[in-house]
């Protein structure tokens, strides 16, 4: 495994520096490691937030490295988007269709080369748990940062749903035994840090939002038309979701929404992301009559994702184990009304912005979209409140507050 990089040059004492007649050599940067089982190529939630955290702290004048699972197999290093990654031998996750697991492995050797200030794990499975015991050895103050429901995992792991809960149980035991060896834990609302207080996680838990870039996710003005082009959509009004075509997401809900929808507007819906339900939901939308209205976009490149909402009307979210929904929080920057889940973190989204229904109510969340579809009007106020609300979650806020975190662990 390559190395990280090392300073060029060693910090002279300030009184030798003066009396020698010199300009003092500046301090280095604050050195942040940041730990995760799932980064980029990975597509889901975490592994966007944890680049976005990488490199938007990099982008600040911190040197950042990352230690996660490698994409390929084989370890490696290498500076990506101004950020030391440092990947770990890894395999295929037997029950995942696309994710890989690091090789279980000490990082003491690796842990003591980068020497970081502060380590900022962004879970407690392997990698995390690997990283947290390594600087728990070395004396390096942690940070942890929570993105974990089991709701996520059972689908993967075949768990039959009468023994969920306890599963959920175990798998709660589990993540307090390795997050209360930090010594600050974060999640991004205030209703996923009362979850881990549910769960018996008895240490001090501060929301902290993930953050959205408004640079990049704003409202466009211009006609959609262009944008559905791009995506080869048809010029009609636009039901958007966007994430992991997976079962908690409860997409044939969204699906089954759709005729209703289209008894007063001529709309359809579009999905951004990939999954095992995929076709699940094909065959859905063609035995209720709607194949034609339901189109599958696939993966889209997270550069290509400010104009899949550009393409948009209006955005839904009927997933029920949210504990943020960047995705959401994206559709907002852009001046997208929502409809959503009352379910798990979803409401603290909605205010004035779009509707709640109730996980299960097909024709309630059918009624919401035909709302917001069929009014201009009531669209455009909907989407101008999103798009204040989004302002509340600017991503440089969440990583000036990291920052000070990161002070006060080291102090």
């Amino acid at each position: 495994m390559a190395m990280p990089l090392s300073n060029a040059a060693t910090i002279t004492h300030s009184a030798d520096v003066a009396e020698a007649g010199l300009a003092p050599v500046a301090e280095r940067p604050r050195r942040v490691l940041i730990s995760t089982d799932t980064y980029p190529p990975d597509v889901n939630g975490t592994a966007y937030f944890t680049h976005r955290l990488a490199t938007g702290l990099a982008a600040r004048g911190n040197e950042v490295h990352v230690i996660c699972q490698s994409d390929a197999g084989p370890a490696g290093a290498d500076v990506v988007d101004g950020v030391i990654v440092h990947r770990l031998r890894s395999a295929p996750l037997v029950v995942h269709p696309t994710m890989r697991v690091t090789v279980p492995t000490r990082l003491d050797r690796l842990m003591n080369s980068i020497d970081p200030d502060v380590l900022h794990s962004q879970g407690h499975f392997v990698v995390g748990r690997a990283a947290i015991a390594a600087a728990r050895r070395r004396g390096v103050p942690v940070v942890a940062t929570n993105h974990f429901m089991p709701d996520n995992l059972f689908q993967f792991g075949h768990v039959p749903a009468g023994l969920r809960e306890r599963a959920g149980r175990l798998a709660w035991r589990d993540f307090n035994r390795v997050f209360r060896r930090a010594d600050r834990v974060t999640t991004p609302t205030p209703l996923a840090a009362g979850l881990l207080r549910d769960q018996g996680f008895t240490g001090d838990v501060e929301p902290v939002s993930c953050g959205i870039d408004l640079a990049r996710f704003h409202p466009h003005s211009e006609p959609k038309q262009w944008a559905r082009r791009l995506f080869d959509l048809p010029d009609r009004p636009t039901v958007l979701f966007v994430g992991r075509l997976d079962e908690e997401k409860h997409l044939g809900e969204l699906v089954r929404a759709l005729p209703h929808v289209l008894n007063t507007t001529d709309a359809q819906v579009a999905l951004v992301g990939r999954g095992n339900q995929r076709e699940v939901l094909e065959r859905l939308a063609g035995r209720i009559g709607v194949a034609e209205r339901v189109r599958f976009l696939g993966f889209v490149p997270d550069e290509n994702m400010p104009q899949a909402f550009a393409a948009a009307d209006v955005f839904a979210m009927p997933g029920v184990a949210e504990l943020q929904s960047i995705a959401t929080l994206e559709a907002m920057a852009s001046g997208l009304p929502v409809v959503a889940a009352n379910a798990m973190a979803l409401p603290h989204l909605v205010n004035g912005n779009g509707y709640l229904f109730e996980p299960g109510d097909v024709a309630g969340l059918a009624s919401h979209l035909t709302a917001i579809l069929t009014d201009g009007e009531l669209r455009a106020r909907l989407g101008r409140t999103s798009r204040e609300l989004a302002r509340t979650h600017d991503h440089q806020v969440s990583l000036a507050r990291f920052e000070q975190i990161y002070d006060e662990v080291t102090r």
